[in-house]
């Protein structure tokens, strides 16, 4: 997932690659993200993977636990889950920002008014830190 502007405190743009945070984004979206942002339960972050910390990934920060945040996916069909149920928390200096805002990518067939409007209505939606949805992930 390319990232930019990874310095603390700063803006920068991240894709989302894979199923594992539908239905709330979908593979090619972008996002935008506050780097070093407070993270609160139910945000959506971008952090490094604990295994692999070239790879960042984007999950839900569920709930703070010793040793960090357990991060979740909302797809619990996802498989691999690639979260905290295969790393276990991670730690606080691994998680590098906040999602503040999805872009949904225009498709290649919407070339009427009628479907670029309708786009340009739902392409940019706000992500703010879904409390229920922590509630209901940590349920898993």
């Amino acid at each position: 997932m390319p990232v930019s502007g990874e310095r603390h405190g700063r803006i920068g743009v991240a894709e989302v690659s894979g199923p594992s945070m539908a239905p709330t984004l979908e593979d090619g979206d972008r996002l935008l993200v506050r780097y070093g942002a407070r993270v609160r339960p139910g945000a959506v972050v971008v952090l490094r993977h604990p295994f692999q910390q070239d790879l960042l990934v984007v999950k839900r920060a569920v709930e703070r636990r010793p040793g960090g945040w357990w991060v979740l996916g909302d797809n619990p069909y996802a498989v691999p889950p690639g979260d905290s149920t295969d790393y276990g928390a991670v730690p606080e200096e691994m998680v590098l920002g906040t999602a503040l805002l999805r872009l949904r990518p225009r498709g290649g067939d919407q070339t009427s008014l009628a479907a670029r409007l309708s786009w340009a209505v739902t392409a940019v939606r706000p992500l703010f830190a879904e409390v229920s949805a922590s509630r209901r992930l940590r349920a898993r």
